[in-house]
């Protein structure tokens, strides 16, 4: 069943972040749990580790720690929508998360969203009023079966070449 759903936790970044990643909207069990790719499928934490010579965090003070010691910052661009489950397909009647509480605190050098969605309500909605593009990396989902592990750290490397950090 679609209902209006609101971001329920706040986004992740601090003075050292200088790459913001912008998911679309937390699923079910990222709303569960209150912090950003928490379904156990999704490869974000998997490729965010690979990247940076790490082992895979399990537990959210983990994962802060793997996002900010390494420069990065993670939100969603959508505020709230109509969603149906955790269906990026199903989003509809979206309104924008702020960006410029980041961006004015943060020295913000790229943006990157986790897959198309992102990157489209982020072109439609929030690029019109920052005037600052976006690149769109494929998705970490697990709807997103055709890109495997392997490829997914590859096109993710992008952001070792922005942020810094040593390249795989």
């Amino acid at each position: 069943m679609a209902q209006r759903v609101f971001h329920p936790f706040e986004p992740l970044y601090d003075q050292n972040s200088r790459i913001l990643i912008l998911g679309s909207f937390p699923s079910v069990k990222s709303r569960e749990q209150q912090f950003f790719y928490g379904h156990p499928q999704n490869r974000f934490w998997k490729v965010i580790a690979a990247l940076y010579h790490r082992d895979v965090p399990s537990t959210i003070p983990e994962k802060k720690e793997l996002i900010l010691s390494n420069g990065l910052a993670l939100w969603d661009s959508i505020a709230s929508c109509v969603i149906t489950g955790s269906s990026d397909a199903s989003i509809r009647e979206v309104q924008a998360n702020d960006l410029n509480r980041i961006l004015d605190y943060s020295p913000i050098q790229r943006v990157y969203c986790n897959g198309k969605t992102s990157w489209q309500q982020y072109e439609k909605l929030i690029r019109p009023q920052l005037g600052r593009e976006a690149a769109c990396l494929p998705s970490t989902s697990p709807a997103n079966a055709q890109w495997t592990l392997p490829r997914l750290i590859e096109a993710w490397s992008v952001i070792l070449d922005e942020g810094g950090g040593n390249r795989i």
